[in-house]
């Protein structure tokens, strides 16, 4: 069984689900959901007030930071500035999630960036985060559905009360799916404007 569904179209509960998604980002909500890797908390990557709760809700170091999910390369080409050539071959080539850090991210909330203003970005091709994306007009945040230090949940029937109560909305999308040991966080790649890189998760 493959681990996240790679189409666009939406069925009808899909879409309900995706607009109470987009409405709670909207209100400056948090919620959890499903991603192309692991179930993840999101906010919308714009919100500074949002994200400063999702370190809460996770018992994160604050100078940690979190990746952003986008739907598209013209968003991706919106939340970050100098994106080396190399960076749409490995895109157009990637067979799993990738996850890459550019040297200059932009117009995310200060706290999703290192502190060298690097920010690691995600093209999600999963239907559910791509549409959620797609209809805030925004990037998202995604970091795993945990408390920091715990494992990271395989499926939906691992995330515990804490992380579901503490958040104002939780897709209904995929609550169904099977753990399978297969299911994992993406590939992330530092690379910089100058085309070097380095391999910081496999």
């Amino acid at each position: 069984m493959e681990p996240f569904k790679d189409h666009t179209r939406l069925n009808p509960a899909e879409a309900d689900d995706v607009k109470a998604a987009v409405d709670t980002l909207r209100r400056g909500g948090v919620l959890v959901y499903p991603t192309d890797t692991i179930w993840g908390i999101g906010c919308d990557a714009t919100n500074e007030q949002a994200v400063r709760r999702i370190f809460a809700i996770k018992h994160r170091d604050d100078h940690k930071a979190l990746i952003t999910l986008v739907h598209s390369i013209a968003m991706l080409e919106r939340t970050v500035d100098g994106i080396p050539d190399v960076a749409y071959e490995l895109l157009d080539a990637a067979v799993d999630p990738l996850t890459i850090v550019y040297d200059h991210g932009r117009g995310v909330a200060p706290a999703l960036m290192g502190e060298d203003g690097s920010l690691g970005v995600r093209i999600t091709t999963e239907a559910v985060s791509a549409a959620i994306c797609r209809q805030l007009g925004r990037p998202l945040v995604s970091t795993s559905a945990n408390v920091s230090g715990s494992p990271a949940p395989l499926c939906f029937a691992q995330i515990t009360p804490e992380i579901l109560d503490a958040v104002d909305y939780v897709c209904t999308s995929r609550r169904d799916e099977p753990c399978l040991t297969s299911v994992k966080p993406s590939t992330v790649m530092r690379l910089h404007e100058d085309g070097s890189f380095q391999i910081l998760r496999k």
